[in-house]
């Protein structure tokens, strides 16, 4: 018998199915980009609210499913006192909840706006993750569908203050109104028929994704995807499924508005949202915003069951290269529209609010795929480097440090293994430094400092062919005396920043 202890084994180092570490280049750009969109929604006069991770899971919406543990579709947790938490789906719900919760200490209309994380319990895919943020905006307490036609023009100016311009993107507009009317006018109307309502509206919001083939099997039986998995459709005739898809084909607003009534004709609210299209029409015409840039478009639906009346999504259509090297349309990057009944569950009262959404991780691929991204590049630190380990030297080289850093220059001290000095070198190379300050006991004794221009060391390193060459090239490390150290780094990162200049301009 073997009595030897088996070694523990390693704990394994994984993330979670459908969630992702952000880097440093990631998190500046999503630092960069939320700071122009902020910018366009302080300049319309909303202001910024943050809402828990969590909330009760009945607080987040009808939509969520009835059952013993609601976790389909949500992250899900009992507290102690038996009550289910969940973490936020979307930042509409909780906003509402807000509104409801200080509804006497709220000046209405309320107009704020949310940067956050969201979290969705489902199966994770090729650029479909668990948790993403989202950045929205929202009018609580507005009636008219003025605010809706606001809504819209400010998503155009945000995709434009992000540095897309017109022509690449477009802001369609629909209103759920119309849909409901077409809904009951093929015998869907009725608090019966409410699950096959939602499931056709989920059909028709995957009009991009599959076609209008994919979205008529979704409509009747049925569609099995490229895995097998087989969604259940909505169960409509093949008469339904027609006007169905006439209804979301429609191209030409002006040209099938006729038909359209037609079709509508009867059903109160379908007569109601077609009113409504043509006043959103007017109204951002008349403030510059033609159909160039905000475009009325039936075939968008939004899956959400909480809209109630216009519903938008801001779609870029420019191409871009898939990870097939396929040429495709970029797609949705927002939307949202106005849920009048999400407030009111908690009031009792109708409480109108409209607004969108941004999706944050989708945006920001766009924009690289444009070049509108990282443009302001970081510098990475200066490295004071380490040569000796007494007191007394690394007290000079942390003043050092802080001396830089006092003068608005990033550095940072040398904090591995510096008695081999060769890998600091190295680190700092990797790193990408600009710049590596030396200093041993001789420099220390004539109160001088190495300053090494890495940058130019490194183009020099691959242009020198001889020793000539390098005695006539310009020297990339000197000394200077230690009060001089920051005006010299300053110089040398001034001639680093000309030389990128000159090189993205040539």
């Amino acid at each position: 018998m073997n009595d030897k202890q088996k070694k523990p084994q390693k704990l394994k180092a994984r993330l979670p199915r459908g969630f992702v570490d952000r880097t440093a280049g990631d998190i500046r750009a999503v630092n960069e980009m939320t700071a122009k969109i902020r910018e366009v929604y302080e300049h319309y006069g909303f202001d910024p609210l943050e809402t828990p991770l969590f909330e009760y899971t009945d607080a987040l919406g009808k939509f969520l499913p009835d059952s013993d543990r609601p976790n389909e579709g949500v992250f899900s947790l009992q507290d102690d006192d038996e009550q289910w938490m969940s973490l936020r789906y979307d930042l509409t719900a909780p906003l509402a909840r807000h509104v409801a919760e200080n509804f006497n200490e709220i000046q209405l209309p309320y107009r704020t706006y949310r940067a956050g994380y969201v979290f969705r319990n489902e199966k994770p895919g090729p650029g479909r993750f668990r948790q993403f943020m989202q950045f929205d905006a929202d009018t609580v307490g507005a009636p008219g569908v003025q605010a809706d036609a606001e809504m819209c023009m400010m998503m155009a100016d945000t995709l434009e203050a992000l540095g897309i311009k017109r022509g690449d993107y477009v802001i369609r507009v629909n209103n759920r109104k119309v849909l409901d009317g077409v809904l009951e006018a093929i015998g869907l109307g009725g608090d019966d028929k409410a699950g096959q309502r939602l499931n056709v509206l989920r059909a028709i919001d995957k009009l991009d994704k599959f076609g209008p083939e994919g979205v008529a099997l979704l409509l009747g039986p049925g569609r099995k995807d490229e895995s097998g998995d087989f969604t259940k459709g909505a169960g409509l005739n093949q008469e339904q499924i027609d006007k169905v898809l006439f209804f979301v084909g429609i191209k030409d607003y002006a040209e099938s508005a006729q038909r359209l009534a037609e079709l509508v004709a009867g059903t109160a609210r379908g007569g109601e949202g077609v009113e409504e299209l043509n006043f959103i029409a007017a109204l951002v015409t008349s403030a510059g915003y033609g159909p160039d840039r905000i475009k009325i478009d039936p075939s968008v639906v939004r899956g959400l069951e909480y809209y109630t009346g216009p519903v938008y999504e801001a779609e870029l259509t420019f191409d871009v290269t898939n990870e097939k090297g396929e040429k495709v349309v970029f797609g949705s990057v927002g939307g949202g529209g106005r849920y009048d009944g999400l407030v009111s569950r908690f009031m009792g009262q109708p409480v109108p609010a409209t607004g969108f959404s941004i999706g944050v991780s989708r945006l920001m691929t766009a924009l690289k795929n444009l070049g509108k991204l990282g443009a302001s590049e970081v510098i990475e630190p200066v490295l004071v480097t380490v040569m000796d380990g007494d007191v007394e030297a690394m007290g000079r080289y942390q003043r050092m440090t802080q001396e830089l850093r006092a003068a608005g220059i990033r550095a940072e001290m040398f904090q591995g293994n510096w008695k081999k000095f060769g890998n600091q070198l190295k680190y700092a190379d990797r790193r990408g430094c600009p710049v590596a300050i030396i200093q041993g006991g001789d420099e220390r004794a004539e109160g001088v400092v190495q300053i090494k221009d890495l940058i130019e060391g490194k183009r020099l390193s691959g242009e020198i062919e001889d020793n000539a060459s390098w005695r006539e090239a310009r020297v990339a490390q000197e000394t200077a005396p230690e009060a001089d150290l920051v005006a010299k780094v300053k110089e040398i990162l001034a001639a680093q920043a000309e030389d990128r200049k000159r090189a993205a301009n040539a």
